[in-house]
């Protein structure tokens, strides 16, 4: 079992930079693929980003792909989203989850396990 605690959400404007970070207590840690996803108020949750157990294969979605970059640290147990040139349409609560799936899913059901999601707002 695995428990995350994201943290660095906040209040930036557009073309900003944010740094997201999820902290993972465990020692299987490094078992798991991550994900980033986010949730925007009366919208389903949705994939941002994803990677795998190495840190070999990374996967974005489309609207963020260029602009944001996930990485890990297994030694730390931590996962990190930089964002770059922020827009307001990333507005959105930011949910790290932790999945034992193979690939890296895009799916929010697929993911096993859940923090409490950071608040990031990006105004015009």
């Amino acid at each position: 079992q695995v428990r995350l605690v994201e943290s660095g959400g906040g209040l930036v404007q557009a073309g900003d930079s944010l740094r997201l970070s999820c902290a993972a207590t465990g020692r299987t840690f490094s078992s798991y693929v991550m994900g980033w996803f986010r949730q925007a108020p009366g919208k389903e949750r949705e994939f941002v980003a994803g990677i795998s157990r190495s840190s070999f294969s990374t996967l974005y979605s489309d609207s963020v792909k260029g602009r944001f970059t996930i990485s890990r640290d297994n030694a730390k147990n931590t996962v990190a989203l930089q964002m770059n040139s922020l827009k307001p349409e990333d507005t959105a609560i930011y949910y790290c989850g932790a999945t034992v799936s193979s690939g890296i899913p895009f799916r929010h059901s697929q993911y096993n396990y859940w923090g409490q999601g950071t608040q990031v707002t990006v105004s015009s």
